[in-house]
């Protein structure tokens, strides 16, 4: 399965407390964010990796293009206004296998459970299955509205009825899901949010799959967070 990571926002709150590195390049126990993401999914049996990052911050580009990897890596140079627009920058990419798995690049998830997840969504016919959380420790969470059987019926931006998880920042899609995308960027539409959204109102097969925690490193005290909870899932 070929494996994507979102790295084309500007990590300004971090920049503001006086992070020096651009944020794909955060250390946490001594791994960048980015490089951790890319060992994981090599691991996880990965046939590519694309990554899409900002023209602002060349050393992420340069650290990119320093890796020596078992599996080719595509790296997409390209500012972009939102996540939603970096996945459809990419999509040429995303196209050539059926199955994709996607993540922002400073979402923090047990490795464990990731593995079980991309095993589960690689032998399903879903045409989607994203990661959740019933940990919630975003400032903007995205709530998951989900049947019994945890088949996803919306996604909110308040905590409605029968919203158990919020998303983790992680989608495993399929081929199915860039025409949807190819609309949205017609619409005029912005944030990874609305794409999602409009997934289930095109009528896509989506399901949630929990995970303990994600967190998200948006600021300096979740570099904490961070090192503890991957110290506590090893």
């Amino acid at each position: 399965m070929l494996y994507a990571i979102l790295a084309a926002g500007e990590g300004s709150r971090l920049a503001q407390e006086g992070c020096e590195v651009p944020k794909p390049l955060v250390r946490i126990q001594g791994e960048t964010l980015i490089g951790r993401l890319v060992r994981v999914f090599v691991d996880c049996g990965a046939t590519r990796v694309v990554v899409i990052t900002n023209a602002l911050h060349a050393a992420t580009e340069d650290y990119l293009r320093s890796l020596s990897l078992p599996v080719p890596l595509d790296v997409v140079v390209q500012t972009t206004p939102s996540s939603m627009h970096s996945l459809y920058a990419i999509r040429d990419y995303l196209k050539v296998e059926e199955k994709f798995c996607v993540t922002t690049v400073d979402t923090i998830f047990s490795e464990q459970e990731f593995s079980t997840y991309v095993e589960v969504f690689g032998k399903s016919n879903l045409d989607g299955l994203m990661a959740v959380t019933s940990y919630v420790d975003d400032e903007k969470p995205l709530y998951v509205q989900t049947s019994d059987d945890l088949t996803i019926t919306n996604f909110c931006d308040t905590c409605e009825e029968r919203c158990a998880y919020v998303s983790g920042g992680i989608y495993c899609l399929t081929r199915n899901a860039l025409d949807t995308l190819s609309r949205c960027i017609e619409q005029g539409q912005s944030r990874m949010r609305n794409f999602q959204r409009q997934l289930v109102a095109d009528g896509l097969l989506l399901k949630a799959y929990p995970f303990s925690k994600i967190i998200d490193v948006d600021h300096c005290s979740d570099i904490v967070k961070a090192e503890e909870l991957i110290q506590e899932w090893q």
